[in-house]
């Protein structure tokens, strides 16, 4: 670690509380407003399939809309590295207020946009140009926000401070919810799907209008303005951040030892497990919504309870104990889910196996105009939709593909004779609302909830700290983001295709645990406690 440059009290404050109080409760809200936009695509973008992706193959036209919406994680480390350079060299208060105003409008616009019905491939092109504007610019405001905070607090009180910025997230999800929700039932279902989905997007310029408004009143940090007068400023961030030993190798621990397993716990909690009550469980959105929102408003205090906790026992153990404890148990919840959710789909699957006998079957990751699905494909795509696990066998010959339902055998791809076939076996096709044991469900929510705080509450503090004021807002965004953006961002999509390829709707959740496994040894292995570290360097 660098050394200190200036000899600095743990408990010494550096701003009045007053002031102190504006920047945490300013710069958390301009980044609810930021994960409200980034989420509102993620949870519509079921809708977007129909809508701006050609018809045919349902669930290709999903993972197309996925594909989309991981475009906008896979961009967010480039938005990292742009604006990070920027926050470094000129400061952190103008960086995330140029952030705040790409990610509005680019929201704002999605609400405008044509659909493929109107404009063919364009409207593809532009939803996904948009999703990229708004990946980098959550690239930037992240690291901006987390900062920012942590420059204006005492040492021992940064994993307190910066914890109401991890709350955000969690806020801007809830926020999406709850405008989602009510769109939802005050407009029929078919207005929301044709007309009613914009709504959301455009009420974000009036959160835009409002962060802006806020953000224009901060000032720049007092560490940041310190270092400037010290003259102790990077001229190079990116080269000082990426290609100088030991910072280079703080970034690449920072990314596996920490923010890799804490963005696949986050993506599980909240998204996977949300995705998985309604496509998997056929649970209505309404109560899937209502169950998610709840076990969210229960779990968000936990954020700055474990934030104040790691002020005094430190961040790296609790966020590795998170890791830990997350793979150990998904499989048990998971299933939890699927017995209290379902019971009518669990006791089908165990009275009824479902084989696919066929040969040229392909996993589909990215769905592109030349995408070819054969029938296979078309077979286990139906069935994953149904949220039917289902045995793989070698092809019969003579046959592409032979579906057997019970003791119904079906032929080549029919959509109709394999749904009469799953009629016939007394397949249930929606979770009935009355055999839903609501508080067992809630009360597995909110433990993956519990996760996600464990693991995402003191990474801010934990992040600031690993590096010095010069290059900060680049060397932990990078990370941060790729943690985030790319293992975490990616989930439901490698999820949705690893289970359509394995026949197994559990087997998703083996790429959370990979990744949170990795990062516990990494972490556990190299990494060190930083809590109390004087950021003044």
């Amino acid at each position: 670690m660098a050394t200190e440059a200036a000899h600095h009290h743990p408990g010494e404050r550096l701003v009045d509380k007053r002031e102190e109080r504006k920047v945490i409760f300013s710069s958390s809200l301009g980044t609810v407003f930021e994960w409200y936009d980034f989420y509102l695509y993620a949870t519509l973008a079921p809708f977007f399939a129909a809508l701006f992706f050609p018809k045919g193959n349902d669930t290709a036209a999903l993972l197309s809309s996925f594909a989309t919406y991981a475009a906008g994680f896979l961009v967010r480390p480039f938005g990292a590295i742009l604006f990070g350079r920027i926050g470094d060299l000129v400061g952190r208060k103008y960086t995330f207020l140029i952030t705040i105003v790409i990610m509005g409008g680019s929201t704002f616009a999605v609400g405008l946009l044509p659909t493929y019905q109107t404009i063919g491939w364009f409207a593809p092109i532009l939803l996904v140009t948009l999703r990229l504007l708004q990946g980098l610019a959550l690239g930037g405001e992240y690291g901006g926000a987390a900062t920012y905070v942590a420059e204006h607090v005492a040492d021992n009180k940064r994993g307190y401070a910066t914890s109401w910025i991890q709350t955000t997230a969690t806020l801007g999800f809830f926020l999406s919810l709850v405008v989602i929700g009510t769109s939802r039932t005050l407009i029929d279902a078919k207005d929301f799907s044709q007309w009613g989905w914009r709504i959301p997007f455009l009420v974000s310029l009036i959160l835009l209008i409002f962060s802006v408004y806020i953000r224009l009143k901060l000032n720049e940090s007092p560490v940041f303005q310190r270092m400037k007068a010290e003259g102790r400023g990077s001229k190079s961030p990116l080269k000082d951040s990426f290609l100088k030993y030991p910072n280079n190798m703080y970034v690449l621990l920072a990314l596996f030892g920490a923010t890799a397993g804490q963005g696949v716990v986050w993506y599980t909690g909240q998204f996977y497990a949300l995705f998985f009550l309604i496509i998997t469980l056929k649970l209505d959105y309404l109560n899937a919504y209502m169950l998610i929102a709840a076990s969210l408003v229960i779990g968000t205090p936990f954020f700055v309870f474990f934030g104040w906790l790691s002020d005094r026992i430190g961040r790296l153990k609790i966020i590795l104990a998170g890791c830990l404890i997350a793979a150990v148990t998904y499989f048990p919840l998971f299933q939890g889910l699927t017995h209290y959710v379902n019971p009518a789909l669990e006791k089908y699957q165990v009275s009824t196996p479902v084989t696919v006998a066929a040969s040229e079957c392909e996993m589909h990751i990215f769905v592109l105009p030349g995408t070819k699905f054969s029938d296979c494909d078309r077979v286990k795509d139906y069935l994953t939709k149904s949220g039917l696990s289902f045995k793989s066998l070698p092809a019969i010959p003579g046959e592409k593909v032979v579906t057997k339902i019970g003791t119904v055998e079906v032929k080549g791809w029919d959509e109709a004779a394999i749904k009469e076939a799953l009629k016939t076996t007394g397949y249930p096709t929606s979770a009935d609302p009355k055999a839903v044991n609501f508080g067992m469900t809630l009360a597995i929510l909110v433990v993956m909830v519990l996760y996600v705080t464990m693991v995402y509450g003191p990474i801010a503090a934990f992040l600031v700290e690993l590096f010095p004021t010069r290059i900060r807002y680049t060397s932990m965004s990078f990370p941060y983001h790729i943690g985030n953006g790319w293992f975490g961002g990616m989930l439901p999509l490698l999820a949705t295709a690893m289970v359509a390829a394995s026949g197994d709707i559990y087997y998703g959740l083996w790429y959370p645990i990979g990744v949170a496994v990795m990062t516990l040894v990494i972490g556990v292995l190299f990494l060190r406690e930083q809590k109390n570290v004087s950021i003044h360097r």
